[in-house]
């Protein structure tokens, strides 16, 4: 058994003075069977602790209905970094941001709309003090005095950001403490005075995130925490990517040389990320400051460890940086090798239209309903309505477009709507037939006031400004695609369809599906969706993790929104992020 404190200068374990040179590793970014190598790559890079988020919509995605086996079981990830000899910190929020689905607060929280956004409100705080509770009963028993490796533990995530309400953050700290909890428990903020000032709160050791001017940020994260270590809990040593942008990558020396700033003023760090894996299926986020940008599926993060988890030349460089103040092992991870490059045929299979009937009930509504109405989080909801009026028309949507609708009229495509194009009209040449809306969920906004809106076509559908009325919506499960996919193709010559292929491969081993040729959608390697891909780019490859690829034949699913130029299905040697200017 060993005691983690906070000293009047340092971190303490044992009573004797500590460094915390941590990593960030979310394990839900990560298949499951990968997180060991992962971990140990961290503890070969020089660290001693790895840390974690706990994203509560992958624990919780239906109310009542907790889970912490396979992708996130939790109480695994804790006791394989224990395993390597590291400790752990858990950030459980509630909310997280990290560039995931809705900052990792469930969707059906907010189906309710009294119900308030991190602040002191009582059905937001009921139902976050369970999902605490059910937290804190797998890290409590793991805290490095009962001899597990957990040695901090953060309360909420740069709220500072975002809101001032110390009621709520004590009320945080209550539930902590009553579930349990003994470490030190933390805050972070980026060090702005303001931001200090809000989301901080008396008992709790403040910590800060930035990526530069580090001497500054030391300094103004020291006049609000004037005793005990000074900590960047989120070395920003990298960035993330979204639709349509430039793949961000950062300089590995200009970053080596903050860390060295860093350290050399006796800080302790949190390399944000250490590797930061893939927003798999359904998970990646958005933000929405005047433009809504969805999150890739990479999430690359250009960290020293890359997706496919290889050393980069920020891994070393990092490396040598950690050396001049810690022992760093001798073992060296393997570089990357040429991936196996494949190429198979792509038959393309029946309209989506043509097998919705397989894929969920429908229900009758006399306005259009949200997704929310419809208990959907996530995904795809066809809606349909008859037009009757004939001629010319301009369909509009009331308020937004959340987040991507394709116009058909008889099974014929006839627009296209994006939120981030601000768009929603669609002028119609025949306003007769039955009209289907595919709308498709592009990830929910994970940072500011749009955290907790709701999906689909808000405000309602009109055609010429009449209100279109009498609707039938589909929500999806996407869960059976995979299986009908090898159905026959539609009689439907365009517009969303599924397509199915088959390769073969001589060994388990990550790939790199390309998707250049394609158009936009989602793809499944022998059941598991790796997520969304677009050729608006930046991200041309998908990551298949070796653990989903088996020996001999495999098979793939897509479900194609727009056009499949060449149907093909290519795996590259490397991955392709994007060009990292615009």
């Amino acid at each position: 058994m060993s005691r983690f404190a906070i000293g009047e200068t340092d971190f303490e374990l044992d009573g004797r003075p500590h460094r915390i040179l941590a990593g960030a590793l979310h394990y839900f970014r990560i298949h499951p069977d990968l997180w060991a190598d992962r971990i140990r790559k961290a503890r070969l890079m020089g660290l001693n602790a790895i840390e974690t988020y706990v994203a509560w919509n992958q624990h919780e995605p239906v109310r009542g209905r907790w889970r912490a086996d396979d992708d996130v079981d939790l109480g695994r990830f804790l006791d394989l970094v224990a395993a390597e000899g590291m400790h752990a910190i858990v950030r459980p929020g509630p909310y997280i941001c990290a560039e995931w689905d809705n900052g990792g607060l469930p969707a059906w929280l907010f189906r309710d709309p009294a119900v308030g956004v991190r602040r002191f409100e009582p059905r937001y705080l009921a139902a976050v003090s369970d999902y605490l509770r059910n937290v804190y009963d797998i890290v409590a028993p793991r805290q490095i005095d009962v001899g597990g490796p957990v040695i901090l533990v953060q309360i909420e995530n740069e709220y500072g950001a975002y809101g001032a309400d110390k009621d709520y953050l004590a009320e945080l700290v209550r539930v902590t403490r009553d579930a349990g909890i003994t470490v030190p428990l933390t805050t972070i903020d980026q060090p702005t005075p303001q931001m200090l000032a809000d989301g901080s709160l008396a008992g709790l050791h403040l910590t800060g995130s930035f990526g530069s001017r580090t001497a500054e940020r030391l300094a103004t994260l020291r006049e609000y925490q004037p005793t005990g270590p000074l900590m960047c809990m989120e070395f920003w040593c990298g960035w993330f990517d979204d639709w349509g942008s430039h793949h961000h990558t950062t300089d590995a020396a200009a970053s080596a040389a903050e860390l060295d700033t860093l350290l050399a003023a006796g800080g302790s760090v949190n390399v944000y990320m250490f590797h930061g894996g893939t927003n798999f299926g359904l998970t990646n986020g958005a933000n929405d400051k005047g433009r809504y940008a969805p999150i890739t599926t990479s999430y690359d993060y250009d960290a020293p460890l890359d997706e496919a988890g290889y050393p980069t030349e920020k891994f070393w460089a990092f490396r040598d940086v950690i050396a001049k103040y810690a022992d760093v092992p001798d073992e060296r991870p393997a570089e990357r090798a040429p991936a196996p490059e494949i190429t198979a045929p792509l038959a393309v299979g029946p309209s989506l239209l043509e097998v919705a009937p397989r894929l969920g009930d429908e229900s009758r509504h006399d306005d259009v309903p949200t997704f929310e109405d419809l208990d959907q989080d996530r995904g795809v909801v066809l809606f349909a309505t008859r037009l009757s009026r004939g001629g010319p028309g301009v369909l509009t949507v009331g308020e937004e477009v959340r987040d991507r609708a394709w116009v058909l009229i008889d099974g014929v495509p006839a627009g296209v709507m994006g939120r981030d194009a601000h768009e929603r009209a669609v002028a119609l040449t025949e306003a007769r037939g039955e009209l289907v809306i595919v709308v498709e969920d592009q990830g929910r906004v994970n940072y500011g006031p749009r955290i907790g809106e709701h999906k689909g076509l808000i405000g309602g559908v009109a055609l010429d400004g009449v209100p279109l009325t009498g609707w039938a919506a589909r929500p999806l499960d996407l869960d059976r695609l995979p299986d009908l996919a090898r159905l026959g193709p539609s009689e439907f010559a365009a517009g969303p369809v599924l397509a199915h292929g088959e390769f073969d491969a001589e060994a388990s081993a990550d790939l790199f599906l390309d998707t250049l040729h394609w158009g936009k959608g989602l793809v499944w390697i022998n059941g598991f969706l790796l997520g969304r891909y677009w050729r608006r780019g930046p991200q041309r490859t998908l990551i298949v993790p070796a653990p989903v690829v088996r020996a001999g034949r495999n098979e793939v699913a897509v479900l194609e929104f727009e056009t499949i130029a060449e149907p093909e299905v290519r795996f590259l040697a490397h991955p392709h992020l994007g060009h990292t200017e615009i």
